[in-house]
């Protein structure tokens, strides 16, 4: 596998950085407020780590009950296309609610199975992000020291 670098993106300098995506973000609403050209800046994340935070122990129970709520979330998208079709608007309803009602049990089904073939591998429910330690914010050399300008500025403003 190949790596490719956008050497434009990250050879300009550096006007900014910050500890988080939001102060990286709100500097560059900033620069937008005060009539800089944006599109001649980039947010760069450095330092990137995947973060997984367990939300919980993951059960037979616990999956049939999210195989059941996606179940029925699929279930009530296809008796919505197949309402599409019903001749009475009576049966659009009945449908619908066929559909919901269907997904949910075969979702639950498959759920409840899904984990039971695991053989107890991953037994917990996570959510992943991916973090960077800092973000700087990169302007295009030739309006370089006018972003550091405001970004002072703005550095003024919140202290």
């Amino acid at each position: 596998m190949t790596q490719h670098t956008h050497t434009a993106e990250v050879d300009r300098p550096v006007v900014g950085s910050y500890p988080t995506y939001t102060g990286a973000q709100r500097a560059v609403d900033f620069l937008s407020d005060s009539k800089f050209p944006v599109e001649r800046t980039a947010i760069i994340g450095s330092d990137l780590r995947m973060v997984e935070t367990v939300l919980g122990r993951l059960t037979r129970g616990r999956a049939a009950l999210a195989g059941a709520g996606s179940g029925a979330w699929f279930g009530l998208l296809i008796g919505l296309l197949l309402s599409l079709f019903a001749a009475g608007s009576h049966h659009v309803l009945v449908l619908m609610l066929s559909g919901l009602a269907y997904g949910a049990v075969f979702g639950a089904v498959f759920g409840f199975a899904g984990h039971a073939l695991s053989g107890g591998h991953r037994d917990f429910a996570s959510r992943s992000q991916i973090v960077a330690a800092r973000y700087d914010v990169v302007a295009d050399t030739e309006v370089a020291d006018e972003a550091k300008n405001l970004l002072i500025k703005l550095g003024w403003r919140e202290d």
